[in-house]
């Protein structure tokens, strides 16, 4: 598909559901179910391949192999095949090979079939003297800004992964239609990223890039990946609290779930004929934390029960852990204390809820767990920075003049 095609097909998806979905596949399967799942693009990375030889994706950073190679055959061989002709597929493309030259390897992923290019793996996630190393000698991500850029000019789709203010500017100054905040590996299972930006952390970096990327391209698809983003509950917030209309997963959407399915499956197979109380004892022999994530509990408890009056104490009670300790976990991976998420996490419904429901102010509030209009007002203008009558008037004013 030519890029004009690309970008129609998903301004009209916004339209429609507000929201955008890109899938990393690393092999044809993941890029058929994704599709079935209604993945609104494929992208072909060397992350996706290598997680599915059961690594980390870090290892898509490194030199093990020829990664435009490798993301040239599987591309090629396992998704652009299969597809839906719907589905645009884009290539990951590692901008900084000093063994092509952009323009023509540009016109070669062009040829393959693929309908963009994105850059993968990218020189934004090393730091240090390496990366100084890297500058000096032209393979940094200026090289990615000229890849993208090459991109455009051929009308080739084009995802900028970018990780500062600085990447936003450069990379929406080259045309980037997508502009993606890279937060970082992704977090959870068991090749996840031990050490990554907390909720608040990443809502704060995201808010960053994308100012300065609409300082000179506001028009740009506002996207985003990794970090803290592991399930839907926490793109749910990051939605909330970020202008982001977008998504790219690629362990969180196959790394994941696939370890979870699997391993719980093994786990049910092999404990075929076993007494509950049996599996009980192993579960308690082996530590309950290897079982439970106490913090992901919480944001599930509350994505569920957020209309109802929840008290954090008893939270701890039903984990089983003392208050002090579970408020040192949530705030650590979440970035902010539980009063603080929960709060956010309601605006964030009740301006859901004004953008779909003709319902008065005072019925909102009720609906998304305040008993009393006085404090849903306070809290939603320390959130938002307005007051709710005020938002509402701006959103009619919207509606109407779009109407």
């Amino acid at each position: 598909m030519e890029r004009e095609q690309i970008a129609k097909r998903l301004r009209a998806q916004l339209h429609k559901s507000g929201r955008i979905i890109g899938v990393a596949a690393g092999n044809g399967a993941v890029a058929k179910y994704a599709i079935q799942g209604g993945a609104d693009l494929l992208l072909a990375l060397t992350s996706g391949r290598f997680r599915q030889m059961g690594r980390s994706s870090l290892a898509g950073l490194l030199p093990f192999t020829n990664g435009n190679e490798l993301v040239m055959q599987f591309g090629t061989q396992e998704i652009i095949s299969l597809r839906d002709a719907a589905v645009p597929v884009i290539f990951g493309l590692c901008a900084s090979d000093p063994t092509i030259e952009l323009d023509r390897y540009t016109d070669r992923i062009r040829d393959s079939g693929f309908s963009g290019i994105a850059n993968y793996p990218s020189i934004g996630v090393v730091d240090g003297k390496f990366r100084e190393a890297l500058e000096e000698r032209g393979l940094g991500y200026g090289k990615e800004v000229e890849a993208i850029r090459a991109a455009h000019r051929k009308n080739l789709f084009t995802i900028a992964f970018v990780f500062d203010e600085l990447q936003a500017e450069r990379m929406a100054a080259a045309g980037a239609d997508v502009i993606c905040a890279n937060l970082g590996l992704t977090k959870g299972g068991e090749l996840g990223a031990k050490k990554v930006l907390s909720l608040e952390a990443g809502v704060r970096l995201a808010n960053r890039i994308f100012e300065h990327s609409d300082r000179v391209n506001p028009s740009a698809i506002k996207m985003l990946t990794g970090g803290p983003i592991s399930t839907p509950i926490d793109l749910h917030y990051m939605y909330d609290n970020t202008p982001a209309v977008g998504y790219v997963g690629g362990s969180s959407l196959e790394r994941i779930p696939s370890e979870q399915f699997i391993t719980d499956r093994i786990i049910a197979f092999k404990a075929t004929g076993v007494s509950s109380k049996d599996k009980l004892l192993q579960k308690m022999l082996d530590g309950v934390q290897k079982h439970y994530d106490y913090v992901e509990f919480i944001k599930e408890y509350v994505a569920e029960n957020f209309m109802n009056e929840i008290s954090f104490h008893e939270l701890a009670m039903v984990a089983h852990v003392s208050r002090s300790y579970l408020s040192t976990l949530f705030k650590k991976d979440v970035g902010c204390n539980f009063p603080e998420y929960l709060a956010k996490y309601r605006i964030g419904k009740a301006i859901e809820i004004m953008k779909r429901e003709e319902l008065s102010l005072l019925e909102i509030s009720s609906l998304v767990g305040f008993k009393d209009y006085a404090p849903f007002s306070r809290t939603f203008k320390k959130v938002t920075g307005v007051p709710p009558k005020a938002y509402a008037r701006e959103l009619r004013g919207l509606a109407a003049s779009e109407a």
